[in-house]
C-alpha cells in the first residue's frame, strides 16, 4: 500500500479530527485546524494553535504585507500555503528592537532604520529563520498562510474557546 500525501489549502480542507481511546475525556485534548483558522482570521493576526510551556506555533492568513516585526530571539515561519517575499532589516536604532529578556515577537511602528540585509522568496513548504535582533516584514505575493515558530509574546492571540474541536 502506498501513502498518499494532501495538502490543504484556505480554500479546501478537511477538518480531521481526534480519536480518544480508552477512558480518558475528549475535553482534556486539544484539536484545531491551521486553514480553518487562518480563513476566520485578520490578516497577520498571530493565532496560537499549540504551546509547549512558553513556546508556541502561531498560524497566521498572509494577505496584504504584514507589519514590521522584530524578536529577541530566532523564530521561524513554515509557509503552509501562497508564495512570499521576507524582507530583513538590521535596525540601527536599539530603542525600536525588544529587550534580550522578553519573549515573541513585538510589531514595530513602521520600516525601521539600519541596513537592508536582503529578502528571502518563499513557496509551499519552505521554512525561513527570522534571527533574532532583526526586522522582518512579510510580504504575500498570493493569499497564503504560514506557521510562525516563537514564544508567548505580545502578538501572540490566543483563541482557545474559537478554535478547539467540539
Amino acid at each position: 500500500m502506498s501513502a498518499q500525501t494532501i495538502f490543504g489549502s484556505l480554500g479546501d480542507y478537511a477538518k480531521g479530527g481526534v480519536e480518544i481511546t480508552g477512558k480518558d475525556e475528549p475535553s482534556r485534548y486539544l484539536f484545531s485546524n491551521m486553514f480553518e483558522v487562518a480563513a476566520k482570521a485578520k490578516p497577520w493576526e498571530r493565532i496560537v494553535v499549540a504551546k509547549n510551556l512558553e513556546f508556541t506555533i502561531e498560524v497566521a492568513r498572509a494577505e496584504g504585507n504584514s507589519p514590521w516585526y522584530s524578536c529577541a530571539h530566532d523564530e521561524t515561519a513554515l509557509l503552509m500555503e501562497g508564495a512570499m517575499e521576507i524582507h530583513f532589516i538590521q535596525p540601527v536604532d536599539a530603542n525600536v528592537m525588544p529587550r534580550n529578556d522578553s519573549e515573541g515577537a513585538i510589531r514595530l511602528h513602521g520600516e525601521p532604520k539600519g541596513a537592508k540585509m536582503g529578502h528571502v522568496i518563499a513557496t509551499q513548504g519552505h521554512l525561513t529563520l527570522l534571527p533574532a535582533g532583526s526586522a522582518y516584514q512579510f510580504r504575500p505575493r498570493l493569499l497564503g498562510v504560514v506557521l510562525i515558530q516563537s514564544a508567548l509574546g505580545e502578538e501572540s492571540v490566543e483563541k482557545w474557546a474559537d478554535i478547539v474541536q467540539r
